[in-house]
């Protein structure tokens, strides 16, 4: 595979590597200040120790596999789980080829956590880490690029012209394709472009159809690329979203300005620091099986990716709550044990009746599309 076509949006390899560490480090005081966006900007004890800890392992990084193995999978994560997770459970890493590359599209409720989760999981069953896709909207800077890329960030770009979309469509089709395919590679990919914001996972065909841009010209039929693709639906499910009332407010406020809505500077790196930093409660994460089949069209493959995703999805006793809530029903109250209705609801009553209502549809949903599922 020649990796020198992708040099501008894969993840940083060989002196790419080297040459991102050295930059890491002449800018320590931003480490220290992302590190405060995981651990609160006033325990400084923390920020510090942290840092060294950082500091102590990153001479070590030769690869961005390195990267997520000592630094993000090793320390990141494991402290985020500490923190602000009650529990962190996962499942069906175990039935994964540890040799083969995955194509894994997850639903999509954390801008950070999803990927790196998943990242956990499959460390913690001796399976191979995976690359991720990102926004380039995130990249706020050359450290938050370099930060991404040894993360094994593929940069998905944006901010484009039509004819110029066009061509960066097909540029990441061709290496999604080779990645997986040639060199056994895994790769992250979220099943729409932004986070669910609403509860219901859909997966968009356009993210299935993108994947075929590059094969088509050559003859490969969209069938025998989705199998060659080895595709695996993931669900990870919060009982707790840190982000679920500012998600709300940015939906209310779309529909109140006919679906448009510009975001402030420094929104997503706020998201990135809440999504961190708060309380998430349970969280799982449900690892699928590799879709396999004489599939016709994105649509198909979109759906079939969405059913494995809301019949994996770990209800907690907020879905369920909200659910029963809204609907004005019972059907769930076996389910909710000493869950504090009055506390979770109070989280929610200094906001106006439309966004408390879709927040609260939010947890819902999931209980919504599960139900489909079963008819």
């Amino acid at each position: 595979m020649d990796y020198g076509k992708y040099r501008d949006i894969a993840p940083y390899r060989d002196g790419d590597v080297k040459a991102a560490i050295d930059r890491i480090m002449e800018k320590r005081e931003y480490l220290g200040a992302f590190i405060s966006l995981l651990v609160g900007g006033n325990d400084l004890q923390a920020i510090y120790k942290y840092l060294s800890m950082i500091l102590d392992n990153i001479g070590q990084v030769r690869s961005y596999t390195d990267f997520l193995t000592k630094i993000t999978a090793g320390f990141f994560i494991p402290t985020v789980i500490d923190r602000t997770i009650e529990k962190f459970t996962s499942s069906g890493a175990e039935a994964l080829d540890p040799e083969k590359g995955y194509l894994f599209i997850s639903n999509h409720r954390d801008i950070i956590l999803d990927c790196a989760l998943l990242d956990y999981a499959l460390l913690n069953s001796d399976r191979q880490l995976c690359e991720m896709a990102f926004g380039d909207n995130l990249i706020g800077s050359q450290f938050i690029e370099d930060l991404f890329r040894l993360n094994g960030g593929i940069i998905v770009r944006r901010a484009l012209g039509m004819r110029e979309k066009y061509q960066s469509a097909i540029q990441l089709s061709s290496y999604f394709v080779d990645v997986i395919t040639e060199e056994n590679v895994c790769v992250w990919l979220a099943q729409r472009a932004g986070r669910s914001k609403d509860g219901l996972d859909q997966t968009q065909p356009s993210i299935i159809k993108m994947l075929y841009m590059s094969e088509r010209p050559k003859g490969t039929s969209f069938p025998e690329l989705i199998n060659r693709l080895n595709i695996v639906p993931v669900a990870i499910s919060y009982e707790y979203d840190p982000n679920d009332i500012n998600k709300g407010r940015e939906e209310v406020l779309r529909e109140h300005h006919n679906g448009e809505y510009e975001k402030k500077k420094y929104e997503d790196l706020i998201s990135m620091s809440r999504g961190m930093k708060e309380w998430k409660g349970r969280v799982h994460l449900s690892i699928g099986t590799p879709l396999s089949g004489d599939f016709q069209s994105p649509e198909e493959v979109a759906e079939a990716i969405d059913h494995q995703i809301h019949r994996s999805y770990r209800l907690w006793d907020t879905n369920y709550f909200a659910y029963d809530y809204l609907e004005k029903t019972d059907r769930f109250s076996d389910k909710l044990g000493s869950f504090d209705s009055d506390a979770f609801l109070a989280r929610f009553s200094h906001l106006s009746p439309d966004v408390r209502d879709f927040v609260l549809n939010s947890y819902a949903n999931p209980v919504r599309s599960a139900l489909k599922e079963e008819e």
